[in-house]
């Protein structure tokens, strides 16, 4: 699969269906079953709410396929902050096996999720 990027302004908070649709349809092109497709969904849903928490003003999702499903989320613009994600961070770890998360000091620039 070639990589697949979705950006959008975190502002627009409708187009996380459409990041939702995404995760699901990909995850349907790569065969996972019905529950590993909806907790990709979930994780990179929360994903993206990190990134916002995080005073980011855009997001780019972008989605490959190289060895399994794989989507880096990387904030972009705004105004970088600390936010409080402990939920989100709780839910990833939960339910995803891998999770790479990059931070610069305490604030969390880009989260990738692999299933």
């Amino acid at each position: 699969m070639r990589e697949f990027t979705v950006r959008f302004h975190l502002a627009d908070t409708e187009y996380m269906t459409a990041l939702r649709l995404a995760c699901g349809a990909l995850g349907s092109v790569h065969e996972l079953d019905v529950d590993s497709i909806e907790d990709f969904k979930v994780c990179v849903t929360e994903s993206a709410i990190i990134l916002k928490n995080c005073g980011f003003d855009e997001l780019c999702a972008v989605f490959s396929g190289c060895g399994g499903l794989c989507c880096t989320l990387t904030g972009l613009g705004g105004e970088p902050c600390v936010g409080d994600n402990e939920l989100s961070l709780a839910l990833i770890s939960a339910l995803v096996g891998e999770c790479d998360i990059t931070r610069n000091g305490e604030i969390i620039e880009r989260v990738k999720i692999s299933v």
